[in-house]
């Protein structure tokens, strides 16, 4: 269903961004209006952050639909409801989870609780949510996926053990389900380092100007950023599946 419209190569095509409220998330959605695509925002409790994403996208036919991937039961309603309204699905981008600042050094402060939680909402809910739309995706002939990680995930280095952790699984989820879902859903990665966002609870702009001084090209990964590597791998990098693209400006050299 790809176009020949060099200026709307997806359109025809159908995206679900599951953390579509979000900075990343939003930036994601309309990057792929743009590039012709319906998209779908899934959202967990920003409902008119959400709306506001959709009337700034252009293209129609944008909606936004509540999903929280702590729960499966509103992943499958989630899945339900974008079939119904749809009854395609031909790109899955995961930008939803959670961290909590946690010194390396403080084993005690990261709790069971805390551990599951993250691992929960990095990992399992990831997964849970490709579940539920790989039958579509399959279907679609030319599916793709792409998971939001981390270069935490290899260098050990992030908000905390355990979210280091979490990403560091979900990479290689990201190998065994492109091996999984071959030839017809493509599974890619991105490795984020510091984001201009608010993701991390407490890092303001002194963090943020602190982590741009060390990193080689001198500033911090932008949600933009992101979301043009996640645009590029429905529009540009046809061939590749199972890989990990880092977009960090160097820092984790």
């Amino acid at each position: 269903m790809s176009s020949l419209n060099s200026s709307q190569p997806l359109d025809g095509r159908v995206a679900v961004v599951v953390g579509g409220s979000g900075g990343i998330g939003r930036e994601t959605c309309t990057l792929l209006a743009a590039a012709g695509a319906t998209v779908v925002v899934g959202y967990r409790s920003g409902r008119d952050r959400a709306e506001e994403t959709i009337a700034g996208m252009p293209g129609t036919g944008h909606i936004a639909l509540p999903v929280s991937i702590e729960d499966t039961a509103t992943i499958t309603a989630f899945q339900r409801a974008v079939l119904e309204r749809f009854s395609q699905v031909d790109i899955l981008v995961n930008t939803a989870g959670i961290t909590k600042p946690v010194p390396h050094n403080d084993l005690a402060a990261l709790t069971d609780d805390l551990i599951d939680q993250i691992f929960v909402n990095n990992w399992r809910g990831v997964f849970a949510t490709i579940r539920a739309f790989a039958p579509a995706l399959k279907a679609s002939g030319d599916g793709l996926i792409v998971s939001v990680s981390s270069i935490a995930a290899f260098t050990g280095l992030g908000s905390n053990i355990a979210y280091c952790g979490a990403k560091a699984g979900l990479d290689i989820m990201t190998n065994s389900l492109a091996r999984a879902l071959a030839p017809e859903v493509r599974v890619m990665a991105i490795s984020p380092g510091v984001v201009d966002t608010q993701f991390v609870p407490g890092r303001g702009k002194e963090f943020t100007d602190k982590a741009a001084a060390t990193t080689p090209l001198k500033r911090v990964t932008t949600t933009a950023d992101v979301a043009e590597a996640i645009l590029s791998c429905a529009t540009h990098l046809k061939f590749s599946t199972g890989s990990r693209i880092i977009v960090d400006g160097g820092r984790h050299l």
